[in-house]
């Protein structure tokens, strides 16, 4: 009886991977949130480091090996993922001075979660001061703010930036201005299709998903890889 369990767990294993396999593979064009949830189950981002290179195909496509299992890696949408979360994390932004301080007005949650995390606000080119002679909702002084290029950010962006520390506070947190300039320029910046790769560096491109926080799109949300087909055991 145990070892017809034993065996009925198997088969159920076999088809739930078999079912993740299909959702994740290339022919699912319509449903990438799909994709990427059945990829998330098929594989560990341990598993990058493991899967080996199968070889490139029509110099943008990378055919990897991990187990029984064949995936296609888009090599421009996976390295400029890669760039993409690297900036998010690393890059400080420009900062520039306001010629007059300006004094904000916050709600009480606000004001304390922007006093606490004056280091994450400064990192995104805010820096303020605080004036403790001031009432509650009202300490907050805006010295500086970001610039990138020629694009100054605001107010707006600020509140939007302390409204992900309230969510979030453990994560580093960009404006949705600053996301899109740093999508933009990890596209720029990546390997892009039609150049011919080493096995070297595909392995490079493939092992470099490991460290990636979301590994299944790029920041545009171009799939960076589906599964390929299983191979008969």
């Amino acid at each position: 009886m145990a070892q017809l369990e034993e065996s009925q767990d198997r088969s159920m294993h076999s088809e739930d991977i078999a079912d993740d396999a299909e959702r994740g593979g290339v022919q699912n064009t319509d449903d990438p949130e799909q994709a990427s949830r059945a990829l998330s189950r098929l594989i560990h981002k341990t598993d990058f480091a493991r899967m080996s290179v199968i070889g490139q195909f029509n110099h943008g496509f990378i055919v990897a090996r991990q187990s029984s299992d064949l995936y296609i890696v888009d090599q421009h949408a996976a390295d400029e993922k890669h760039n993409f979360e690297h900036l998010q994390r690393r890059a400080i932004i420009s900062s520039q001075p306001l010629i007059q301080p300006t004094r904000l007005e916050l709600s009480i949650v606000d004001e304390a979660v922007a006093i606490e995390h004056q280091s994450t606000l400064e990192r995104n080119g805010f820096r303020i001061q605080v004036d403790d002679t001031q009432s509650p909702g009202h300490k907050v002084l805006l010295l500086s703010q970001p610039v990138i290029g020629q694009t100054v950010f605001s107010q707006q962006d600020f509140m939007e930036l302390v409204g992900k520390l309230c969510v979030c506070p453990e994560a580093m947190p960009r404006c949705e201005r600053a996301r899109k300039m740093f999508a933009s320029r990890a596209c720029r910046m990546s390997i892009m299709v039609g150049d011919p790769l080493s096995v070297a560096q595909m392995s490079s491109v493939v092992n470099n998903l490991s460290q990636l926080d979301h590994p299944w799109n790029c920041p545009h949300g171009r799939p960076t890889m589906r599964h390929l087909y299983r191979l008969p055991l």
